[in-house]
């Protein structure tokens, strides 16, 4: 199994019906009503972006930004992830080609990750009443 197909997997498990949903909704400009209500699964939405051209592996571009708009930075992350560390398209990289997503997907990778103990803020006990 290739490591887009895994990629692919592993955000289909992600993603509920209710999701679903959401998801075709963000990209109903380029999905037709009638071919929208047939699809029933997010295998079956990757399988239709694949087939119009919106999605392919090394190609991602389209599902990030459908991903941001839908306020899923877990899925967006996983995408990132694969792209900088399977096709080996770094932030940098990034600046100047079709896949300029990372500026706006960049927010959310900092969201997910957990802070280091210099970056906890250690409050103080609430003042003693008298």
């Amino acid at each position: 199994m290739s490591e887009y197909s895994v990629l692919l997997s592993d955000l289909s498990e992600n993603i509920t019906n209710e999701d679903l949903d959401q998801l075709k909704s963000a990209c109903k400009e380029d999905i037709p009503e009638e071919q929208s209500n047939a699809i029933t699964s997010s295998k079956e939405w990757f399988h239709y972006l694949e087939k119009n051209d919106k999605l392919s592996q090394d190609n991602l571009c389209y599902i990030e930004h459908i991903f941001e708009i839908s306020r899923r930075p877990d899925l967006l992350t996983r995408v990132i992830e694969y792209r900088t560390t399977v096709l080996k398209i770094s932030e940098d990289d990034e600046i100047d080609t079709k896949l300029t997503r990372i500026p706006s997907a960049k927010k959310y990778k900092d969201i997910i990750r957990q802070p280091s103990e210099d970056e906890i803020i250690k409050l103080a006990p609430p003042p003693k009443k008298a």
